[in-house]
């Protein structure tokens, strides 16, 4: 199954899952302002932890724009709390264990590493607007970068 990103311009699919508190997250709670929706591999490696890192220094910069922050990976939510807490991230990380969310959104599908072939998740971030639509997608996401190439979007958007 390869990975079939959704377009900009159509409706975000409804997430019901739960936080890392164990709190359950809507995005249907979120109606009314802009959501970065991002798609990691899997909590406290390497690369997912730059990108959290870096949503986590940009926090106050994506606040006073009125944009929310969710991570989702498939990792359950105790990884979840110890990830937010071990690296003191301040937005919510969606637990979807059973792969309903990352389908939904086209990022579960085969993956390469060094030859060998498996299914995963795909590091994408979707920017939701306040209407539910996917306003802009990211398809190929550098880490350590992301948050600032996002922050540039949304302040050109507001200039």
């Amino acid at each position: 199954m390869s990975i079939a990103i959704l377009e900009e311009g159509t409706v975000a699919p409804a997430i019901l899952a739960q936080d890392q508190d164990g709190n359950v997250v809507s995005l249907e709670e979120y109606r009314g302002r802009k959501v970065i929706l991002y798609f990691y591999p899997k909590d406290d490696t390497p690369g997912c932890t730059k990108e959290a890192c870096a949503f986590r220094d940009n926090f106050p910069n994506f606040n006073k724009l009125g944009v929310d922050i969710l991570g989702v990976s498939i990792d359950n939510e105790s990884k979840h709390k110890k990830f937010a807490e071990k690296f003191s991230l301040p937005f919510r990380l969606v637990a979807d264990p059973d792969r309903l969310i990352v389908e939904a959104y086209g990022v579960w599908g085969q993956k390469k590493f060094m030859g060998r072939e498996y299914m995963g998740t795909s590091r994408v971030t979707y920017l939701i607007n306040e209407q539910g639509v996917i306003e802009k997608v990211w398809p190929k996401v550098n880490p350590a970068l992301h948050a600032e190439e996002l922050l540039d979007y949304l302040q050109q958007k507001t200039s």
